[in-house]
C-alpha cells in the first residue's frame, strides 16, 4: 500500500461500522501486581510487559462489514500504487505502435520488433481535471501546463521511460473530460426518462440492476466513496441510483473495447493507469461489474481469468512519489507537450478526434462546460438543469445555498412555476440527512397503527412551492426533488483524500507556505485553477501537423451546426460517437455505459469460510496481471 495511503488522509472513506468486531475503544489499564518482598529476584522472563498500544482499526482489521471498507478491498486497494505502476513497467516491454496508421486491423498496427510478442502491453492512462488543478495550484502554474508535465513524465522522452527495465512508457494521456461530456449527455437523457416513464418496482436484490429505471429522485453515481456508503448501509437507495458509469469506468471500457478491437490484441494485454483526485476511485476500479466480462460477447467469456476496465489508479500525491522513485523531479520536466514526431494517431480516427480534440470549436468546449455554479464534481447536475432549460425556452435557473455551504438548491422556473427542483449534497453528514428521509415507509406495530417512515427530500422553499406552483402544500410531489447530485467529500472532487494537501505544499515548495494559509484557503485556490481554463488549454500537443482551420471545417461537415449544442456540448454529437463505439466492438450501448449496484450483506457473526482464502479468491478472479 502507498506510504501515504493512512487512517489520517482518507477523508474520503467510510468509517468503520458500528458492528465491527475489533472495539474502537482501549480496555482500562490493569493495575500492577506489587511483591510482598522487595527484595525478591525476578528473572528477566518474568517482567511484566509494558503497556500495550490502543487498540486501533486499519482497512486490514476488517472483515465483510456492513459500512466498513473490507479487509478484500483494502487487498485490492493495497495493489494499486505508484509501486505498482513501475511495476508492470518493469515487468511487462511497450507494445510500440506503428506512426501515421489510422486504419486497419490486427499486427498492422505492432512494429515489426515487437510483432508476436505475447508478453507486451499496451500502456494507456486518463488524468481527471482535478488532479492537474491541484498541481497547477501546487507548483503555481496553469492547469494546461500541468497536464503537459503530467504528459512528460508518462509519455516523454525524459519521462518514465528513460529509466526501467524496457524503457516502457505510456503510449497514450488521455483527459477523462472526453467522456464526461458522453456521460452528462447520457446522464440528462437517463434522468428525464426516468421523470417521463415512473420506475418498476422491483425487490431490493434487483434495486441497482442496470437494466432497470431509476426512480425520483434520481441519484448521482460517479462518487464510489458515496456508492460504497449505499450499498453497505442503505441499500433502499439503490433503486435511486444513475446506472450510468463514472468518466473513469467509461474511459476504462472505452479504451480496452476499441484498442483490442482495432489493434488485435486480448483487452489483458491493454493496461490502463487512472489518476483520480481521491483514493475511493481505487475501489471502482477493483469493481467486478466493470471489468470485462459484463461486455464481452457471450462466446469470449470462456477465458480463466477476467480483465479490469481500469488496472490501477493512484492519486495526485501518488503521482508525484511516482517521479520520485523514479528519480525524477516532476517540477523540473517541461511545461509543455512532448516533442514525439513517431507518436501514432489513435486507432479510431473519428475516437481519435473526439479523444485529442484539435480544433478551436472543441477546445473551447471541452474547458467551458464546467462553470462555477456546476460546481467542482463533474457538472452532473448543472448540465441536467441546462437540459430542461433548452426544453423550456423562456425558463431561468435559480440557486440557493442550503443549510450548510455544501448543500446547494437548484431551480427551473418560468411565469412563476417551478418546473424542476434538483439539489447538490456534498460530504457524509448531509449525505446521511439524504438517505434518511428516501428510507421507505413502514406500517406501525401497533394496532390500527398508520404507515410510518420519513418524508421524501425536498428543497427548504417547499414552503412557498405551493403559492408559486398553484398547487396546495398537501401535494407532497411538489416539494420533492428530482435529481440529486451526491459527493462524498466535502467541498467535491477538488477536495479528494488523494489531493495535495496545503500541510504538504511545505516539503513540496522548500517554503513555509503551509503556516500562512488553511485547507480552506488551499482548497479555494485549486478550485481557482480548475475553474480557470482559458480557451487555450488543451492536453493536445500543437504540433500535432493539423491544420485548425480545415480541422475546424471537417468536424462542421461530419457534425453539422451548433443549433443543438446545450452546456457547450452537441448530444447528436457525442450519440454518433457513442454509437460509432457500439457499432465498432460489435456490444450493445447499454452494457458498454450502464452498470449495476448491489447490496453488500454483513458477514459478522457467520460461519463463512476463512476471509484470507476470500480476499485470495477475490484478488485472482479481478485479475489484471496481479
Amino acid at each position: 500500500m502507498s506510504a501515504i495511503l493512512s487512517a489520517e488522509a482518507l477523508n474520503d472513506f467510510i468509517s468503520p461500522g458500528v458492528a465491527c468486531i475489533k472495539p474502537v475503544e482501549t480496555l482500562p489499564l490493569q493495575k500492577p501486581e506489587t511483591a510482598d518482598n522487595p527484595y525478591q529476584v525476578t528473572t528477566e522472563d518474568k517482567l511484566p510487559p509494558d503497556a500495550p498500544p490502543p487498540a486501533q482499526i486499519s482497512l486490514t482489521d476488517c472483515l465483510a462489514c456492513s459500512g466498513c471498507v473490507t479487509s478484500a478491498e483494502a487487498v485490492l486497494v493495497s495493489l494499486q500504487s505508484h509501486a505498482e505502476v513501475l511495476n508492470a513497467l518493469d515487468e511487462f516491454p511497450s507494445i510500440v505502435l506503428k506512426s501515421g496508421q489510422k486504419h486497419g486491423v490486427c499486427a498492422d498496427f505492432i512494429k515489426e520488433e515487437t510483432a508476436g510478442r505475447t508478453d507486451g502491453k499496451i500502456f494507456v492512462a486518463s488524468i481527471s481535471p482535478q488532479v492537474r488543478a491541484s498541481l497547477a495550484a501546487t507548483y503555481d502554474t496553469t492547469e494546461k501546463e500541468a497536464g503537459w508535465m503530467i504528459e512528460q513524465l508518462l509519455s516523454g522522452q525524459n519521462g518514465l521511460g528513460s529509466g526501467g527495465r524496457h524503457g516502457s512508457s505510456f503510449q497514450w494521456v488521455v483527459d477523462t473530460n472526453a467522456m464526461r461530456e458522453a456521460s452528462l449527455v447520457i446522464g440528462a437523457e437517463e434522468v428525464i426518462d426516468c421523470l417521463s416513464s415512473p420506475a418498476e418496482d422491483k425487490p431490493p436484490s434487483e434495486g441497482g440492476a442496470y437494466t432497470t429505471r431509476p426512480r425520483k429522485p434520481v441519484l448521482s453515481s460517479a462518487c464510489p466513496g458515496w456508492i460504497c456508503y449505499a450499498e453497505k448501509t442503505h441499500p433502499h437507495v439503490l433503486a435511486h441510483l444513475s446506472r450510468l458509469k463514472s468518466p473513469q469506468a467509461l474511459t476504462g471500457t472505452l479504451l480496452k473495447t476499441i484498442l483490442s478491437k482495432q489493434v488485435g490484441v486480448d483487452p489483458s494485454r491493454i493496461w490502463h493507469l487512472a489518476i483520480m483526485p481521491c483514493f475511493d476511485k481505487k475501489l471502482e476500479a477493483s469493481r467486478e461489474e466493470l471489468t470485462d466480462i459484463y461486455w464481452k460477447a457471450s462466446h469470449d467469456t470462456a477465458s480463466s481469468q477476467t480483465t479490469r476496465d481500469v488496472d490501477c489508479v493512484i492519486t495526485a500525491r501518488e503521482l508525484l512519489m511516482l517521479a520520485e522513485t523514479r528519480g525524477l523531479s516532476f517540477p523540473s520536466l517541461p511545461r509543455k507537450p512532448p516533442l514525439n514526431s513517431t507518436d501514432p494517431s489513435f486507432p479510431d480516427s473519428k475516437l481519435n478526434k473526439f479523444l485529442f480534440p484539435n480544433s478551436q470549436r472543441y477546445q473551447v468546449s471541452r474547458r467551458y462546460n464546467t462553470p462555477t455554479q456546476a460546481g467542482s464534481s463533474g457538472g452532473y447536475l448543472y448540465h441536467i438543469m441546462r437540459t430542461y432549460q433548452a426544453r423550456q425556452p423562456g425558463s431561468t435557473i435559480r440557486i440557493e445555498r442550503g443549510r450548510n455551504s455544501d448543500v446547494v438548491e437548484y431551480f427551473l422556473e418560468k411565469d412563476t412555476r417551478i418546473l424542476f427542483r434538483a439539489a447538490r449534497y456534498y460530504g457524509f453528514r448531509n449525505i446521511q440527512n439524504l438517505v434518511r428521509r428516501l428510507k421507505p415507509m413502514k406500517k406501525s406495530r401497533l394496532p390500527g397503527g398508520k404507515m410510518v417512515g420519513m418524508r421524501k427530500p425536498s428543497s427548504k422553499s417547499s414552503t412557498q412551492a405551493g403559492g408559486i406552483s398553484g398547487k396546495s402544500r398537501s401535494d407532497e410531489e411538489a416539494a420533492e426533488y428530482s435529481y440529486v447530485e451526491v459527493m462524498a467529500c466535502p467541498g467535491g472532487c477538488t477536495n479528494g483524500g488523494g489531493q495535495i494537501k496545503v500541510d504538504d505544499i511545505g516539503s513540496l515548495q522548500g517554503t513555509d507556505a503551509a503556516a500562512k494559509s488553511s485547507q480552506k484557503e488551499w482548497l479555494a485556490r485549486v478550485d481557482e485553477a480548475y475553474f480557470s481554463m482559458d480557451d487555450q488549454d488543451s492536453l493536445a500537443s500543437p504540433s500535432t501537423g493539423f491544420d485548425e482551420k480545415d480541422d475546424y471545417e471537417d468536424v462542421k461537415m461530419e457534425y453539422g451546426s451548433d443549433s443543438d449544442v446545450v452546456n457547450g456540448i452537441s448530444p447528436s454529437h457525442i450519440h454518433q460517437i457513442l454509437d460509432h463505439w457500439s457499432e465498432t466492438t460489435g456490444i450493445d450501448l447499454k452494457k458498454l455505459v450502464f452498470t449495476s449496484y448491489r447490496k453488500v450483506e454483513s458477514d459478522v457473526g457467520k460461519d463463512n469460510e476463512r476471509d484470507t482464502d476470500r480476499v485470495v479468491e477475490l484478488a485472482g478472479k479481478l485479475g489484471g496481471g496481479w
